[in-house]
């Protein structure tokens, strides 16, 4: 069961698509929506992501049954600070962060109960910010990381998890150590490789790049500000995962001169990438 009364904090891409997702699953739940900018909240208004607005972060979240904090990764421990007083004592907290750590240790210093946040990480989104990005099936089939702690209610875990199912959203948990470490491999450390592919470029390169270059560095379409904070927040992870990418293209260095290992070496990878590509489709169309 949805709550009755959902507050978002942040409404633009992520944040306008839960809205949209909430009311493309039927439900007649109350959204509030809280912004820095009013034109994003108008727009908000206008699509239907959210029913009203709030003026501030603290009235936004009187009442609501569930919170979701939407808000870039630097500013999630301010937000927490500001709507701590104002929560209701059975009001449920979540969160949209790329990383986990810093946000679920936030949450445990700033909220009087903290047993009531729920550290949470979609596996969706863009490299595009904004409410004229949001879509009602962003979340659809994707996978969303949970990462309750020892001392987080049992509840309040059953809320977020079905919150995200009713979105169309597969929970897993992880703890926020783990989830820090295996994102910086597989979302961070990726970032940053198509921004360096597009920083080591020459200009002329660049006027013969083609779809494959820009398949590789869509990612590095993201907003700078946004991405410097997801990036400086795990930083110790993404040394660690710069190390082994270094351990990889060494080992591909060691190859150029050895044809039959260098297509046994990329053979392997694209298995790999199968694979993984297989076991996501099973997963968006079971059985």
């Amino acid at each position: 069961m949805l709550p009755r009364s959902v507050s978002i904090l942040g409404v633009g891409l992520l944040g306008g698509s839960i809205g949209l997702a909430l009311r493309a699953s039927g439900t007649d739940c109350l959204i509030t929506g809280y912004g820095h900018r009013r034109p994003t909240l108008d727009a908000a208004l206008s699509v239907g992501a959210i029913d009203r607005v709030a003026d501030s972060p603290a009235r936004a979240v009187e009442g609501a049954d569930l919170v979701v904090l939407c808000t870039p990764v630097g500013l999630m421990g301010s937000m927490l600070e500001r709507i701590a007083p104002a929560l209701s004592p059975d009001a449920v907290v979540t969160d949209v962060g790329s990383t986990k750590a810093s946000i679920c240790r936030a949450a445990g210093r700033l909220m009087s109960d903290p047993g009531r946040f729920v550290g949470s990480h979609p596996m969706a989104g863009s490299e595009k910010r904004g409410i004229e990005f949001a879509r009602a099936d962003l979340f659809a089939g994707a996978v969303c990381i949970l990462t309750p702690l020892a001392w987080t209610a049992p509840a309040a875990v059953r809320t977020v998890e079905g919150f995200w199912n009713a979105l169309g959203m597969r929970c897993v948990r992880a703890t926020p150590a783990v989830h820090d470490r295996l994102l910086a491999d597989i979302s961070h450390l990726p970032h940053v490789l198509a921004a360096a592919l597009v920083h080591m470029q020459s200009e002329a390169g660049l006027d013969l790049a083609g779809k494959g270059f820009l398949d590789s560095t869509r990612i590095a379409g993201g907003d700078g500000a946004l991405w410097r904070d997801i990036l400086m927040d795990n930083r110790a992870n993404l040394r660690r995962s710069l190390g082994r990418l270094r351990t990889a293209l060494a080992r591909f260095e060691s190859l150029l001169d050895r044809p039959a290992a260098l297509a046994a070496w990329l053979n392997r990878a694209a298995a790999r990438r199968s694979a993984v590509l297989a076991r996501k489709l099973r997963e968006v169309t079971p059985d």
